[in-house]
């Protein structure tokens, strides 16, 4: 079985519909990484060294491969990412090798072999 990280930066109002929507589309877990920050195109605003920006959150999703495309796309439906410039990104990366998941790929296997 091979693994894709799909990793989203989005504002923190929207974490809990990206969780969902990800969660629907087949992704079985997710780690969230709360208050990060970040700079677009432009560079933030800031007030006495206050930034004025929204909080960001990191969502870290391990999937199956043949569904990570399908998790992406419902990730950037769900946070509206490429809808409203500068509530966050999304992207996913090859995972070589992944431990402690055992109990996820024994769900993900069922799952998998009835789409394919």
């Amino acid at each position: 079985m091979h693994f894709k990280m799909v990793i989203v930066f989005v504002e923190d109002k929207k974490t809990d519909a990206v969780m969902d929507a990800a969660r629907d589309a087949g992704a079985t877990g997710a780690t969230v990484i709360h208050n990060a920050r970040g700079e677009g195109l432009k560079v933030s605003k800031t007030f006495f060294g206050l930034s004025l920006e929204t909080q960001r959150d990191v969502i870290l999703f391990l999937v199956e491969e043949h569904l990570s495309r399908h998790i992406l796309e419902e990730i950037n439906r769900a946070g509206r990412l490429d809808d409203e410039p500068g509530t966050g990104i999304a992207f996913q990366v090859d995972v070589e090798d992944a431990v402690g998941i055992v109990h996820q790929a024994q769900e993900i296997s069922h799952d998998v072999e009835e789409l394919l």
